[in-house]
């Protein structure tokens, strides 16, 4: 009982850990979540919110993104096809 009372906060602090991680992937690496920024991007631009330079060096930013949200997607796939 005693071992539980002093490893529970540990265990709340490990899946805490773990949930901001899969937040953090979701907001990296989620493809549909890159093309709504994306779309949003282009939409600040036509009504002149953002300035040319701030609109590339942040469309530069999410197509990498992108990309690499890829080949991360692809890489896990080919993962799976191979434990199969």
């Amino acid at each position: 009982m005693l071992h539980k009372l002093f490893t529970a906060p540990i265990g709340m602090v490990v899946k805490l850990g773990e949930k901001i991680k899969e937040e953090v992937d979701k907001e990296i690496y989620d493809i549909d979540h890159i093309q709504r920024q994306l779309v949003q991007l282009e939409m600040l631009a036509e009504m002149n919110e953002i300035t040319e330079e701030e609109y590339n060096k942040k469309e530069i930013e999410l197509l990498q993104r992108y990309e690499h949200a890829k080949l991360r997607e692809q890489k896990m796939f080919e993962e799976m096809k191979r434990k199969e």
